[in-house]
């Protein structure tokens, strides 16, 4: 039995109590000739995902219905079954999604450790975006009026925990954007405004929503991850931006890399280059293409690796900073080569990989990707048989990591300190011990 978040969220949203929701309930169950007599303890029950027999869900609806401006049905209370998404109002995502946003507020342990979506579950919000129907209008009525200052605002503060991100790490940033969501951004996409402020409001936010999946990841919140570049994906398709819907699907694949499903990896990609069309930058092009190199390599698939790395490069050479969009700002200079040099490895061809992990490493980045392309050249010059420069190359990256908390950068020291230590080297040794004292330190 699941917790009852969207019950939960609606009564914060009312301002009501428990008790008084249950008081309530009673009076509108008597005044049909029922007899109840539910109480705080009785609400608590439903909150933790028992349903009510009866009509006392559709009265529960009529209720905050009333209290909160609009009609609701038993799917928004979280006491029916819902609807595949295809077929979700975008009124209904809101709220579902804002529901989300104040569980994870709450440390609500349901929503913490959600499970992995998998199977057609996984594809379903890929295929939505994707194909027809599309949002007609997006305009809402609501409680305030919105303007297009306050999506400047969202839009502000979506490059202000981008760039904390890149400098602390998603573990620290997590709850930071994560309050902006709840306190700022919900009430705007509850108030008011026409259509075309609307799309607009709906992009920004999902900015913010891919990085509140991108702090999750992170903080290794797979589950929770994937719900959030699932969420940013539909708000992309709100506001008919199909580029920015291309970048969510960019991180989707990043996330399967991660998780190993290589064949979804390359299939996302391929929706993500596919239905973005011409609106595609040439940046978020080269990732995606780079990331099926990625994939097909670990899958030992050489032609196809080298089919898409060349495409990588095609695309890397008309990039244009400034005809990007904010977010593919991640592609920088040296990311292209970091991900050649990890096919090259995984394809065994060692020479290559360690000229490509090279050169990105001397490119000039922010910190957190400084410390990934470090990894890298360290892991190819291990593979190469060298283990005295990977043991330098990991102590720059040890002096990089200050600072920085990170579950996905923790995991690449874990791997890098198994593969230096089991070359029981005297050269090793030395930065062993380094990386122990650094991970005794909890994130």
């Amino acid at each position: 039995m699941d917790a009852n978040t969207l019950l939960d969220a609606l009564l914060h949203e009312a301002g009501m109590s428990r008790t008084g929701l249950a008081m309530r309930v009673n009076r509108a169950a008597a005044a049909r000739g029922k007899r109840h007599s539910y109480d705080h303890a009785s609400v608590i029950r439903w909150l933790r995902g028992q349903t009510p027999r009866g009509i006392v869900p559709d009265l529960i609806c009529e209720i905050l219905g009333e209290r909160v401006g609009r009609h609701l049905t038993i799917e928004d209370i979280g006491m029916g079954i819902a609807p595949p998404p295809a077929t979700t109002p975008l009124g209904g995502f809101i709220d579902r999604s804002t529901a989300l946003w104040r569980g994870e507020q709450q440390q609500r342990q349901d929503v913490l450790d959600a499970s992995v979506i998998t199977g057609l579950s996984a594809v379903g919000p890929v295929w939505e975006w994707e194909n027809p129907p599309e949002d007609a209008d997006v305009s809402h009525a609501g409680t305030i009026r919105v303007g297009m200052a306050d999506v400047s605002t969202l839009r502000t503060a979506r490059s202000h925990y981008e760039q904390m991100y890149r400098k602390a790490g998603g573990v620290a940033t997590r709850a930071r954007v994560l309050g902006f969501l709840n306190t700022e951004t919900a009430p705007l996409l509850r108030g008011t405004y026409p259509d075309s402020t609307g799309r607009e409001l709906h992009r920004a936010t999902g900015g913010l929503v891919a990085v509140a999946g991108i702090c999750a990841y992170d903080s290794d919140a797979q589950g929770l991850a994937q719900r959030y570049f699932h969420q940013a994906l539909r708000l992309a398709k709100a506001s008919g931006d199909r580029a920015f819907g291309g970048y969510v699907i960019a991180l989707l694949v990043n996330q399967s890399l991660f998780m190993a499903e290589y064949r979804q990896a390359v299939a996302f990609a391929e929706a993500g280059i596919r239905a973005a069309g011409g609106a595609i930058s040439h940046a978020l092009a080269c990732d995606l293409y780079a990331m099926q190199a990625k994939a097909y390599s670990r899958m030992g698939d050489q032609t196809q690796a080298h089919r898409c790395m060349t495409a990588a490069e095609r695309e890397a050479g008309q990039i244009r900073r400034d005809d990007e969009p904010a977010e593919t700002g991640y592609v920088q200079a040296g990311l292209l080569e970091t991900n050649m040099a990890d096919a090259f490895m995984r394809l065994g061809d060692m020479g290559a990989a360690q000229t490509y992990a090279a050169e990105a490493v001397e490119v000039q980045t922010h910190e957190r990707g400084r410390i990934h392309r470090l990894a890298t050249l360290a892991d190819c010059q291990l593979r190469g048989g060298d283990a005295e420069r990977a043991a330098g190359t990991a102590m720059v990256m040890l002096d990089g990591m200050e600072g920085v908390e990170s579950q996905r950068l923790r995991d690449r020291l874990i791997k890098l300190r198994r593969t230096l230590a089991g070359t029981r080297s005297q050269a090793t040794s030395g930065v062993v011990t380094r990386i122990d004292d650094t991970l005794c330190i909890p994130l």
